[in-house]
């Protein structure tokens, strides 16, 4: 990896789970989801290495044979409380000590398992290239969404109770889908925080936006492994195959002028 101007991808992969016992090791479509993770990134031309930061040794060998390097966290930045922030500063804080200075960080969860590359690809172009300051995954939303009172009473979050538009009437709205935040290195070391300076989001596609939290997740995803799986490239000796995508399925740009 370069030592300044570098993208790096970092992917926090912890041996403990209490939803899904090793859930980072888990299966989705024949490949682990700490292997989809790294393969999506590797798969990014943008991104110039992938780091697993894991306290398990099996998370910690399946991600050397998938293509990246392994930032072993210590035990105090892995327990249930520890943040995702304080994972991605370690890894910052051991490539510092290595004289090596990435200027965009990605930061992938492995729990989405059907990452585009050129999502990722669009997202660090908008930070690299001084648009933004951080860009995350979206899908696009059309819910309408309550939330429950003290005493039980239910009241409307992002519309008027008494009122009920059309979908086609009503302003877009996007919910975070967590599957990756694309953040200038400095500005995250600066407020030690994924969201900072100008913040833009790149809608995703809603059909593969799915967060690995519970079983029923687990199933979901493994379900539609079949359907939404494009061709991988797990290497970097293949980074000059053809665009795997299928021609019919162009890419949807950021609302906010993104790529």
């Amino acid at each position: 990896m370069r030592s300044t101007g570098s993208v790096v991808a970092v992917v926090p992969a912890r041996a403990g789970s209490k939803g899904i016992p090793g859930k980072n090791l888990r299966q989705v479509g024949g490949r682990s989801l700490v292997r989809r993770a790294v393969e999506a990134a590797l798969a990014s031309p943008t991104i110039d290495a992938v780091v697993i930061s894991t306290d398990g040794d099996a998370i910690a060998a399946e991600a050397v044979s998938a293509g990246a390097r392994v930032v072993r966290r210590p035990p105090e930045l892995a327990g249930d409380e520890a943040s995702s922030e304080s994972a991605v500063l370690h890894v910052l804080d051991v490539l510092a000590a290595a004289g090596e200075e990435p200027e965009v960080v990605v930061f992938v969860q492995a729990t989405s398992p059907f990452i585009d590359p050129a999502d990722l690809d669009a997202a660090v172009t908008r930070v690299r290239d001084g648009h933004a300051d951080a860009v995350f995954a979206a899908a696009p939303s059309h819910a309408f969404l309550w939330r429950v009172d003290d005493d039980g009473t239910a009241r409307a979050v992002n519309h008027e109770q008494a009122v009920r538009p059309r979908r086609q009437d009503r302003a877009p709205e996007f919910r975070e889908t967590g599957a990756f935040y694309v953040f200038r290195a400095t500005g995250f070391r600066e407020h030690r925080h994924r969201f900072h300076g100008r913040v833009e989001l790149v809608v995703v596609d809603g059909a593969g936006a799915i967060d690995v939290d519970e079983p029923a997740d687990l199933a979901l995803a493994s379900a539609l492994a079949a359907r939404l799986d494009r061709p991988t490239i797990a290497s970097r000796s293949t980074e000059h195959a053809p665009d795997p995508r299928p021609a019919t399925a162009p890419h949807v740009p950021a609302p906010n002028g993104a790529p």
